[in-house]
């Protein structure tokens, strides 16, 4: 999740909203990484989660990221979330909970829904207190 961070920091630099991500095999190997890229890329879909296994998938010529993990500092939205459902991710570890936009544990709960046909192992309150600053002090600096 440092390593998550990290890339939210970056994301903050080019002036996004400090999301990152990354996404590790089964021996820990960093597969991709990356952070938000909307305003940069002018996607509203360059979410850090997205960014991360569009790059995997690629590297590793798949559309399925099986017995993979991804993390990321945000509870993913309903887009990201079911990105990684579709991607067949095996575990999704995420730091800091979004309340207003959140379908993890928050929201629409997208994996308990009946359209969802896989559900990765959610961990959830890693570097949670890191993470939420980092979100805090940069919407401050917005408003």
């Amino acid at each position: 999740m440092k390593l998550a961070l990290i890339e939210a920091k970056k994301a903050e630099d080019r002036g996004e909203v400090p999301v990152g991500a990354l996404i590790i095999d089964q021996n820990n190997n960093i597969i991709s990484s990356d952070g938000n890229r909307m305003r940069e890329l002018n996607d509203p879909t360059a979410h850090a989660e997205i960014q991360v296994i569009r790059k995997a998938c690629i590297k590793l010529e798949t559309s399925k990221l099986f017995n993979f993990s991804l993390f990321t500092t945000l509870e993913p939205c309903a887009m990201c979330a079911m990105a990684i459902s579709l991607a067949g991710i095996k575990n999704l570890y995420f730091a800091a909970e979004d309340r207003k936009k959140g379908c993890v544990e928050n929201g629409l709960r997208i994996y308990s829904t009946n359209s969802c046909h896989h559900e990765p192992d959610v961990f959830s309150g890693f570097y949670n207190k890191e993470s939420e600053e980092l979100l805090k002090k940069f919407f401050l600096t917005k408003r």
